[in-house]
């Protein structure tokens, strides 16, 4: 299978470490002129530094009406569009303020609403073009511990599947993709106190999913390099009769088979 991108632009959102950058780095193997993006004008270019060639970044924070507004004109046009942008915080239930619920909301829901209205229709009028949002497992398996994040991980697998119907017949594809525990650096964050007592990331890795993920199959946390091939398949000509689907790389921890 060759996966070729070649002349294809492409956005990831929140791409400056972890998932977006690792699918960042795929795209651009495969030939794709990619902008990264961020909130720090430090990290944005560290990453383009990083990913080399021609990759290009903007530093704008995405959580915001204004903050989409700037991106799309400065960049008015993209082949593909990934809308990885989003967040996480551990927060009970009958803890959790309306500003929480209302950040995750804008950032990890809205930011993916507002760049599909921007850039779905010139994709259309091109007849090719391929969105993505990143999903979760806890869109299915809520965490009771995160309910938030999880009620906006479901409304992004909505939103693929609803903008997909409305993109259909224009050559467009949208889908969604879903996670599990990835060792991503967010993820190494939450598990610095078990390394610092002494365990291999990939050993707390392992541990966390045994505990809080035991339905998973393969006992492990995915490499952020396993999700972005899924994306970049995805993101690809090859891919060009999967639409509206919502593709699991979460080690089979979602308990049905469809």
């Amino acid at each position: 299978m060759n996966i070729d991108l070649s002349g294809k632009s492409a956005l990831v959102t929140g791409s400056t470490e972890g998932i977006g950058f690792a699918i960042a780095r795929g795209l651009h193997e495969a030939g794709a002129q990619v902008v990264l993006n961020g909130r720090s004008e430090a990290k944005v270019d560290a990453a383009v530094a990083r990913l080399g060639g021609v990759a290009r970044g903007r530093a704008i924070d995405l959580g915001t009406a204004e903050g989409a507004a700037e991106l799309v004109a400065a960049e008015p046009a993209f082949d593909i569009v990934v809308n990885n942008l989003g967040i996480f915080q551990p927060s009970d239930f009958f803890e959790t303020d309306d500003a929480v619920w209302e950040r995750h909301w804008n950032i990890n829901v809205m930011s993916g609403v507002r760049l599909a209205r921007a850039y779905l229709p010139g994709m259309g009028q091109r007849g090719w073009g391929r969105m993505l949002f990143l999903g979760s497992e806890s869109g299915f398996n809520i965490p009771a511990d995160m309910i938030h994040y999880g009620v906006s991980k479901t409304a992004d697998v909505a939103l693929a599947r609803g903008l997909a119907k409305r993109m259909a017949g224009t050559g467009v594809t949208v889908n969604s993709i879903l996670p599990g525990p990835t060792l991503s650096e967010g993820v190494a964050e939450m598990l610095k106190d078990e390394v610092a007592a002494g365990k291999t990331l990939e050993q707390a890795g392992v541990d966390f999913v045994k505990a809080h993920r035991p339905s998973s199959i393969i006992g492990r946390p995915a490499t952020v390099e396993e999700v972005a091939n899924m994306a970049v398949y995805i993101a690809s000509p090859l891919a060009s009769a999967t639409t509206g689907a919502a593709l699991r790389v979460d080690g089979g921890v979602i308990e049905f088979i469809i």
